[in-house]
């Protein structure tokens, strides 16, 4: 069995309508392992609150293999970007592909010299991920941690 495999095949494309669906489902069960240890999983809130907040312009979709594999959305702010639905596959999870998307959408906000923040829920894995990245914790609650990154650093 190879455990170093990694995957390199992917793109990133523009969101449209058509994905929001696809985004919403695949947020449910990312988050839901998560959302449950918080006791704050709700099957019908974890999707209505993508479709409420869905802004397509924000939105890429990750395409890996010729097939959906996740999504990100990198949101501009005053003080530089947002990272926010930044949602992998479970089967793609662990290949590499979180991290190869997250060094693409950072060179962007890198070249514009922008911090890019973010919040993670707390006891998230994906917390590891943002920190071999150069996020560090800016502030958190008893649901959330809020990361920065600067421009350049990771």
């Amino acid at each position: 069995m190879e455990t170093n495999t990694r995957l390199t095949d992917w793109t990133l494309r523009a969101a449209t309508p058509a994905d929001v669906e696809v985004i919403v489902e695949l947020r449910a069960v990312v988050m839901r392992p998560d959302l449950e240890r918080l006791g704050r999983f709700d099957e019908h809130r974890v999707r209505q609150r993508f479709r409420d907040a869905f802004v397509e312009r924000h939105m890429s979709i990750i395409m890996a293999e010729g097939r959906f594999a996740g999504c990100a959305a990198l949101r501009p702010a005053e003080d530089g970007h947002w990272l926010e639905h930044f949602f992998i596959a479970p089967d793609l999870q662990g290949l590499g592909l979180g991290s190869a998307v997250l060094r693409s959408l950072l060179a962007r906000t890198d070249a514009a010299g922008e911090p890019v923040r973010l919040n993670v829920l707390q006891g998230s894995a994906a917390r590891r991920l943002y920190e071999r990245h150069g996020f560090v914790v800016e502030s958190e609650d008893a649901v959330d941690v809020f990361m920065v990154r600067g421009p350049g650093t990771g």
